[in-house]
């Protein structure tokens, strides 16, 4: 186990939302956090429009690809942002887990993905306080 915390974003498709905020939080923390995102049923990629509004704010999630979430993966984080995924998670005594409730990015433009992406950004922002690892920006 690592000394850093490590946090698992996770939403059904792992295509939008958990995409975005992995990619937030590993831009702000840098290596002080370890992140992974995945979902309880990955779509077959991540989607155009978030990968369009992140490249917006100089994010580049065009490579990334939907993964499974584990039971190891879970196991493994220090905490777990549920975002849509209902009671897919599984639970771990001495987990922090957080649920954002957030419009799901799926099938809308860029300009209905931007608001979204600016949520997760306040939302990743708060959490690394919590987490007491400042932002690198």
């Amino acid at each position: 186990m690592s000394d850093k915390p490590s946090v698992l974003f996770v939403c059904v498709h792992n295509a939008g939302r958990s995409q975005m905020a992995a990619a937030w939080l590993t831009h702000l923390a840098g290596d002080r956090v370890e992140v992974r995102s995945a979902g309880s049923d990955p779509g077959a990629g991540v989607n155009p429009a978030a990968v369009a509004a992140m490249a917006e704010v100089g994010i580049d999630i065009s490579a990334e690809t939907p993964k499974m979430l584990t039971v190891d993966a879970v196991k493994e984080s220090d905490v777990c942002v549920t975002m849509g995924c209902g009671d897919t998670c599984p639970v771990f005594p001495g987990k922090r887990y957080l649920d954002w409730q957030l419009e799901d990015p799926a099938g809308q433009g860029v300009e209905a993905v931007r608001p979204i992406r600016d949520e997760i950004e306040r939302r990743v922002r708060t959490l690394l306080t919590e987490l007491d690892a400042p932002p690198q920006h």
